[in-house]
Order: structure tokens, then C-alpha cells, then sequence
């Protein structure tokens, strides 16, 4: 089996370089007759953004040229895969987000000492007065650490190739350890969906993108748009790989009636593989609430729509999946592909004409971020609290997706909330406790019963036992628990091997049909419509007990026996 051969990153040397010597003395000397240079507008190759080119002519002849000259330099040398592979969007961030506000500060610092600032000039003093310099804008505390993360590596990278000086130690090191501490802390990440604002959302872009299947119907950036929301919708995929997905995006996959979905990872330099399932007749994990076809099914005929247009594409773009033909005025008739800008308008207008809103009555907030999340979450509500699986989905550690993506669901705050009202009710009547109820019924004494531990004072919750237990009390009240736990009891032969679930639960719905119910309608302690409701309420919406699928160990409960 022959191994797996080594891509090596091609470069582009012919980056014009910085013109510059250095003096006996160390000290760097730039050429003048190289500032400004003749070209002072860099240009960014296509990208997933609207950033073609940005200029640095504004900054040349305010006593920063040095320092212009050089970043102007190695933002060049980076678009040219040289001190480093980058993104293009990540170097466009470098030169507007970065290089843009550096020398911004820079000139007004140029100004207030009446003196030109060289590259020899950077160093502690000046990139604390940057930090200082950055509260007075009006960006939050994340844009401002942002600005300052888009100029380090630049800062970096010249140091690097000797032309700035980086002290990397001690009290005058170049760049402070923590200068944004605790930023994550101010930082509010976006919310997943609930679940009316779920549902509002997918009928709204099922509906808006319905024309795709359409063979009359013109393919536009906007109806595009739709087909990917709801992709992102169905796979909680990042924005720029749902953007760049391309024509053999869908491989097949071992199970029948499945494929997989695969994505480039940027970042991570590697696939991203999502399994859909391509029959119509099941609903997998991936189905949501009103999205009626599967996403196969889009995918497939998004890429049937494309087909004829990556002959006339542009090569960068010539394997994409979301080609539309432009109706701009600058290109008409164009071939392009679907961008992060096309699907933000694209989402303003869907929220606008379905009027959708969230649960304060202010229009829904959109994006791909917040789908994600929303996946993550149904995913987690359907696997029943699967942190590993739902991870695994995400494509992220149990330890990311539980601390960045899960929140708590609705049936968890409607739990704590009723636990802190009952909690509240008996510290006011002061009867903590005094009732003493377990979540299979009543107990009369569940510190030392017929099966509590009798030690260190310790609870009972050998529920297993309960309905041989003769201290074991069950009335009108407590059917609802004691149907949730017999529901939940026979939940668990689906999940587990048929001869332990005989050998350790199959006597407990008997023994509660049996000794409980059959006797309590005999001696008219029950009524049969009440025990009727109880049943189906239990098994619709459960007591919060036995709501989750997280079962106790076999070992930490004891055989019991049927009584005769």
C-alpha cells in the first residue's frame, strides 16, 4: 500500500521586500527612494468576503511611513503563502481590522510629539499607549481585543525578519501577557432557537425556499440563500464551510439510504463529514420540525442547478455548489457564488416578509452561529442527553460542546423553577420534609425502612424495592409518579438486552398493575378515570424524576423477588 504523499505549500517569491541595511550600529535604515512605494494598493485573491483591495495611500506622509511601508510589506507576504499559511480573510482582517487602526493611532501619536515614528520606535511604550488608545473608540471590549489580535501577528512576523525589535521577557516586553483578562467573561454568544422560534424559522424557509425545485424558477443569491440556511439548519455546519461546499460535497455512505455530507475545515485542515439519510420515508436526527424533504434531496438539486454554470464560472469558483448569475449593474450575467454578505441581506429579508419574531416581539435574530447551536441542542434533546454523541455531531470534545454549545432546555427551567416554588412553599409553612414523598410514591419511613441503608442517616432510593416494601404507600396523588416510573421502566426494553431487562425489570409494571393498581380500583381507594389520566399523562409528559434516560447502575440495586 503505497503512503500518502506530501503536500508542499507552494509561494509566491516575487513579493517585492522591504529596501533596507542595517548600519554598523544595528540601526535599520530604510531606503527613501522606496517610500511611498509606486503601488500602494494590495489586492485580496476572491474570498468568502467583499474585500478586493485595501489601500495604504492615506497613511504614507504623516511621519509613519517606515512603519506602512513594512506592514504594506508583509501583508503582501502573507497573500503570498510566505512566514506562514493564512486565510485570506485572516490577512484581510490583518489590514482592515489591524494594520488600519495601528496606524491610525500611530499618526495621531506622530502628531502629538511633532516627530516621524520609525520602526526602531516600537516597542512597550508604544503598544500600551495603543491599548490605552483603543476605549476611546466605540467597539465593545471583544472588537477592541480584536483590533489588537489582527496587529500582533503582523508586529510579530516583522520581528521575526529582524526589521522590529521584539522583546520577549522582563519588564519591557514588547507585548503585555494578558492585556484583555477575563474578555471571555464579556463576551455574550448567541443563543439557540427555542423551540416556537424553531419552528416559526424552518416553516418560514422551507416555504422561502421551495422555488429550487422549481425548473422555471430563476436561481438568485436570495433563493440560494435559503437552501443553505436550511443545510446549517439540518447539520449545524460553520459558515465558510457551507459557503465553499463543492459539487462532490455528497459521498456515499456504507448504511443504505445514506450519504455523507463532507466539508472542508480551514482551521483545522481537514473533513468534516455529516451522514444524512436520502430516503423520505424516515426521520433521522437530522429531520426537523416542518422541513418535508430531506436535505440530500436539496443538496442534489442545488447542484443540478449549478451544473451549467461552472463552464462559465470563475476557475476559483468553478467547483462550488452555490453559482447564481449576478444581476448587478457592475457585472451582469456573471457567474458568482453565494458570499456571507448575499446570505446576511438574504436573511434580514426572510425575517422582514414572515415577520418573525423572537419571544420579547423584536425581529428574529438570524445566523449561522445560532443555527449551529440550535442544532447542537435538538441533537442533545433527541439523543436524550448524549453529551458524547452530541459532540461527535458538532465535530467538537464533549468538554467544548458542553461548555460553549448546550444550555439548559425549557423542560430544565420549568423543573427548577417548580422546585424552587415547592422548596419556597414548605420553608414558609415550615414543613420541610414533613412530607415525606419519593419519586415512586410515598414512603412512611424512608430513612430506615424495610430496605434503607440504616446508616449515617442516609436516604432510601432503592426504588426497585418500592413495590415490595412495607413501608411502601401509594395514593391518588402519587399515581402520577408511579406511572412515570412504570413508563419509564418499560422505555428501557428498547435500549437494553431483552434477557436482563426480563431478569431486572420485567416484574415491576406487573407487580404496579397487580398490587397497586387492580387493588386500589377494588377497594375504591382509585378512580378509574383518575388512574386513566395519570396513565397518559405519564406517558406524555413525565414526572422530571424519570424524565431523563440516565438510569442508576444495575449493581447499585438489589434483585427483587415477585411476591406470590
Amino acid at each position: 500500500m503505497a503512503g500518502k504523499r506530501k503536500v508542499h505549500t507552494k509561494t509566491d517569491l516575487s513579493v517585492p521586500k522591504v529596501e533596507h541595511r542595517f548600519e554598523a550600529a544595528g540601526t535599520l535604515i530604510i531606503a527613501p527612494e522606496s517610500l511611498p512605494p509606486a503601488l500602494t494598493v494590495v489586492s485580496f485573491p476572491p474570498n468568502t468576503t467583499n474585500l478586493r483591495s485595501f489601500d495604504f495611500a492615506r497613511f504614507y506622509g504623516h511621519g509613519i511611513d517606515e512603519i506602512t511601508y513594512a506592514l504594506q510589506r508583509q501583508i503582501e507576504r502573507f497573500l503570498a503563502g510566505q512566514d506562514g499559511e493564512r486565510a485570506v480573510t485572516t490577512v484581510g482582517a490583518y489590514a482592515t481590522k489591524g494594520a488600519s487602526f495601528f496606524l491610525n493611532y500611530l499618526m495621531l501619536r506622530s502628531a502629538a510629539f511633532r516627530r516621524p515614528i520609525s520602526l526602531g520606535n516600537i516597542n512597550r511604550e508604544v503598544i500600551e499607549g495603543y491599548l490605552r488608545h483603543l476605549p476611546e473608540s466605540s467597539l465593545s471590549r471583544a472588537g477592541r481585543k480584536a483590533r489588537y489580535n489582527c496587529i500582533k501577528p503582523v508586529l510579530l512576523a516583522l520581528g521575526r525578519r529582524g526589521l522590529i525589535s521584539i522583546v520577549r521577557a522582563g519588564d519591557e516586553k514588547t507585548f503585555p501577557s494578558n492585556p484583555f483578562p477575563n474578555s471571555a467573561r464579556h463576551v455574550k454568544g448567541e443563543k439557540p432557537l427555542n423551540r416556537k422560534e424553531r419552528q416559526a424559522f424552518t416553516a418560514a424557509v422551507k416555504t422561502a425556499a421551495m422555488p429550487i425545485f422549481d425548473p422555471d424558477a430563476e436561481v438568485t443569491g436570495e433563493l440560494l440563500a435559503y437552501g443553505l440556511l436550511i443545510v446549517a439548519l439540518h447539520t449545524g455546519r460553520n459558515t465558510t464551510p457551507l459557503l465553499e461546499m463543492t459539487h462532490d460535497c455528497l459521498r456515499p455512505h456504507p448504511k443504505e439510504n445514506t450519504q455523507f455530507l463532507v466539508l472542508w475545515k480551514r482551521r483545522g485542515h481537514n473533513t468534516s463529514k455529516v451522514a444524512l439519510r436520502a430516503d423520505t420515508g424516515e426521520r433521522g436526527i437530522e429531520a426537523m420540525p416542518g422541513v418535508k424533504w430531506p436535505v440530500v434531496r436539496l443538496i442534489e438539486r442545488v447542484i443540478e442547478r449549478a451544473k451549467p454554470l461552472r463552464a462559465s464560472a470563475p476557475e476559483h469558483l468553478a467547483d462550488r455548489v452555490w453559482l447564481y448569475s449576478s444581476r448587478s449593474r457592475k457585472t451582469p450575467n456573471t457567474v458568482t457564488a453565494l458570499t456571507g454578505s448575499t446570505l446576511g441581506d438574504a436573511i434580514k429579508k426572510l425575517v422582514a416578509n414572515y415577520t418573525l419574531l423572537d419571544r420579547n416581539s423584536k425581529p428574529l435574530r438570524i445566523n449561522i452561529s445560532r443555527l449551529r447551536k440550535t442544532f447542537g441542542n435538538r441533537v442533545f434533546e433527541l439523543l436524550d442527553g448524549d453529551l458524547a454523541s452530541t459532540a461527535l455531531a458538532l465535530g467538537n470534545t464533549p468538554q467544548v460542546a458542553d461548555r460553549h454549545y448546550l444550555v439548559p432546555g425549557e423542560d430544565s427551567q420549568r423543573n427548577w423553577k417548580f422546585l424552587g416554588e415547592v422548596l419556597t412553599q414548605e420553608l414558609l409553612t415550615r414543613t420541610l420534609g414533613a412530607t415525606e414523598r419519593t419519586p415512586a410514591g410515598g414512603c412512611s419511613d424512608p430513612t430506615n425502612g424495610q430496605y434503607a441503608p440504616k446508616r449515617d442517616g442516609k436516604t432510601c432510593f432503592d426504588f426497585l424495592n418500592c413495590l415490595r416494601c412495607r413501608n411502601y404507600v401509594v395514593t391518588g396523588d402519587d399515581l402520577y409518579k408511579l406511572f412515570s416510573f412504570y413508563w419509564r421502566v418499560l422505555r428501557e426494553r428498547d435500549r437494553m438486552d431483552t434477557r436482563l431487562w426480563d431478569k431486572h425489570y420485567a416484574h415491576i409494571p406487573r407487580l404496579i398493575e397487580r398490587d397497586v393498581i387492580l387493588v386500589g380500583l377494588e377497594t375504591k381507594a382509585f378512580r378509574q378515570a383518575a388512574v386513566d389520566a395519570a396513565r397518559e399523562r405519564a406517558r406524555h409528559d413525565p414526572h422530571p424524576y424519570w424524565r431523563s434516560d440516565v438510569i442508576a447502575p444495575l449493581d447499585a440495586f438489589r434483585q427483587p423477588q415477585e411476591s406470590a
